[in-house]
């Protein structure tokens, strides 16, 4: 897989939506639904404008016939806008952006963590289809917010849950699962979206393996096309938001800061 793949959208007005409907995933997670075909690959994202409050980066969550959404964690002061939102009410949405998932093996594991598992769920629907036996680990803080459980069963895909404090599957980490399943499934891609520490555990793992692996970052995103250098990744100039947000297990190798730091928007280093 390389940087240049996937054709790159140039800069654009964002275009306004109505949000078709609100579905809530988890606590303090919502799903927002529009209509429209943006013809995203899994693991692309989409610029997303609150008149008023700015603009974040949210990856495509779901993709359908005529229709798509994005899934949301309220965490701040941009997202606690969004939920204040409603079906009927206008947004900007710029996009889709990024590399995406090669969507590449046989038999893939996909780990995510927290609200980190939204991309992996439009990923898991679109390998089932194309043939690929697809496993799911995905872990979060409590029963309270995981996601995509009747999603996964719905569409037949075997998913083991994991929660901190036990309340509900496996009490521990995800990438525990992992590693079960590395030796059990003779799986021969895995991919992982989630807070950096975990995808530093996952790319040990994947790496005492010898398993193929692809992994999708998060960085802070001003522009979301490249533009702005905002999301440059330290080793490589690479940013975030065109060259990825998905690197392959050799690529992060390259990327000095990964599993170390990143940066807030005024550059500052901050603590993974």
């Amino acid at each position: 897989m390389n940087h240049h793949e996937y054709e790159q959208k140039p800069p654009e007005r964002p275009r306004m939506h109505g949000i078709e409907d609100v579905i809530e995933e988890a606590l303090d997670t919502n799903t927002y639904w529009f209509k429209g075909e943006p013809g995203a690959k899994p693991g692309q994202f989409v610029m997303l404008w609150v008149p008023g409050a700015g603009q974040k980066p949210f990856g495509i969550s779901y993709q359908e016939k005529g229709r798509f959404a994005v899934t949301v964690r309220k965490v701040g002061p941009f997202t606690e806008e969004l939920f204040g939102m409603k079906a009927g009410d206008r947004v900007g949405i710029q996009g889709p952006y990024g590399r995406a998932f090669s969507c590449k093996g046989k038999r893939v594991a996909l780990v995510g963590g927290g609200y980190g598992t939204a991309p992996l769920g439009f990923l898991a629907e679109v390998m089932s289809a194309g043939g690929s036996k697809v496993f799911v680990s995905t872990g979060a803080a409590s029963s309270r917010y995981l996601m995509f459980r009747e999603r996964f069963r719905h569409a037949k895909i075997k998913a083991v849950f994991s929660t901190d404090d036990g309340s509900f599957g496996h009490r521990g980490f995800c990438t525990d699962c992992l590693t079960g399943l590395l030796e059990t499934e003779r799986i021969d891609r895995v991919y992982s979206c989630g807070p950096e520490a975990m995808l530093r555990e996952v790319a040990r793992i994947c790496s005492e393996q010898g398993v193929d692996a692809e992994f999708s970052l998060e960085r802070y995103l001003k522009c979301g096309f490249g533009v702005c250098g905002s999301c440059s990744l330290d080793g490589t100039g690479w940013r975030v938001c065109k060259e990825g947000p998905v690197f392959t297990l050799q690529e992060l190798g390259m990327i000095t800061e990964f599993g170390k730091y990143k940066r807030d928007g005024s550059g500052r280093r901050m603590s993974i």
